[in-house]
């Protein structure tokens, strides 16, 4: 398969979801994600892989040439947010199927047999825009979430995770059996590559996030006949905490703390009703654990304050974390030596974002590697990764793909 044949399925799968500002509104468990998958699945099956999903509907597609080896895993997700990029997981997915079919096809050239087996995964309900928590699909298939819960959780509409899945045809059986090494390739999602010039980025360690469900409870009334120092309105405790939150980061050194508000409902969001209640999801991030303590007791803090301030009540309905960590050296080195062998400028970076090798890599070696986004742009659907960016990274995964597929993330002998 070539660079054009890259370009031309990356634009054919585009169109699953895609929007009128091409962009992508492909959220998970809907149709488009399905037909997205199926697309999928017949090019891996055209090319040898067997298809299935497992309980948590993730799809994997697995070629075993290495015949009753473990497997090494690449992917990421297909799923996207309400109008958000085409690249964001699309293009992992895709990279890492045509990486992956590449790698397969040059062992059987070659006449050799690889260390491992081969796979490919789309992750469910990664970016956690239907369903909370997001990376979903990974966080059950590595042990972090309890896959009856995730079945039983709803959207805003009441839908459960397992009634989606059903509806797609995607809750299996499938097993995948034992992963000797994962590796994903992702857009940067940030500004830094484009900044440096640099074409592929070996990710090193990621930031921590604590992200906090909140109820503000207020009490429902009529916007026109309560008496104003009667009401005790949600959405003012709400906009209270939101500036509260915003304040966070002003407690910290610049850019060590990033916070938001990324999902806000009210209820019952009438224009002629005082809102009893608001839900809403705090996201607080920070490249280290400890600074995320400090800024949860602040933002406990700033809870009370703004109950006050507002005569509601304000509570923490749950939370979920993941902490920041460093990725493995040998995992790292790896993906440097691909890229300098392709002959990609390469350096090290954080990942700010949340992404599927997080969850993966407290369970396996883990190899996580960024191209550029064009201006920082992501979740919007302006988001873009130029052509050549895109195939430098293609052709990198692919060595990274046949790397780990011969076992070069296996613990050195001692």
């Amino acid at each position: 398969m070539t660079g054009r044949d890259f370009l031309a399925d990356f634009a054919e799968m585009s169109a699953f979801g895609a929007t009128p500002r091409g962009g992508l509104d492909r959220i998970a468990g809907t149709a488009a994600h399905r037909d997205a998958r199926a697309w999928l699945a017949a090019i891996l099956r055209e090319h040898g892989f067997e298809v299935g999903t497992d309980a948590a509907g993730n799809m994997f597609g697995v070629i075993r040439p290495a015949g009753d080896a473990p497997v090494v895993l690449f992917g990421s997700h297909l799923d996207s947010q309400p109008k958000g990029g085409r690249y964001d997981g699309s293009y992992g997915v895709l990279a890492a199927a045509h990486a992956a079919i590449a790698a397969a096809e040059g062992f059987r050239a070659r006449g050799e047999t690889p260390r491992y087996n081969i796979a490919v995964v789309d992750w469910f309900n990664e970016e956690g825009a239907r369903f909370k928590p997001s990376m979903m699909g990974s966080g059950v298939f590595t042990g972090i979430l309890d896959l009856h819960a995730v079945l039983e959780t709803t959207d805003r509409f009441g839908v459960r995770v397992a009634d989606a899945l059903d509806d797609i045809d995607a809750r299996g059986a499938f097993e995948l059996g034992e992963v000797a090494g994962y590796a994903e390739i992702h857009i940067e999602q940030g500004r830094s590559l484009e900044e440096q010039g640099i074409t592929i980025g070996v990710v090193e360690a990621t930031w921590s996030a604590h992200k906090y469900d909140v109820l503000v409870r207020g009490d429902q009334s009529h916007t026109g006949a309560t008496r104003m120092a009667d009401r005790k309105d949600a959405i003012l405790g709400a906009a209270h905490l939101i500036t509260r939150v915003r304040d966070l980061c002003d407690l910290f050194p610049v850019e060590a703390l990033h916070t938001s508000v990324g999902e806000l409902d009210a209820f019952p969001n009438s224009p002629v009703t005082v809102a009893g209640e608001v839900r809403m999801l705090v996201d607080l991030r920070a490249p280290s654990s400890e600074t995320l303590v400090s800024a949860g007791a602040h933002l406990r803090e700033a809870i009370a304050a703004a109950a006050a301030a507002s005569r509601t009540e304000i509570e923490i309905l749950s939370t979920v974390t993941w902490n920041s960590g460093p990725f493995l050296e040998r995992g790292i080195a790896v993906a440097e030596e691909a890229a300098a062998a392709a002959g990609h400028s390469h350096t090290r970076v954080l990942t700010l974002a949340g992404h599927d090798a997080t969850n993966m890599k407290d369970i396996a070696p883990t190899v996580l590697v960024f191209v550029p986004s064009v201006e920082g742009i992501t979740h919007n659907e302006a988001e873009y990764t130029r052509d050549d960016d895109a195939l430098a990274g293609v052709a990198v995964f692919t060595r990274v793909v046949e790397r780990l597929a011969s076992g070069a993330l296996d613990e050195p002998a001692p």
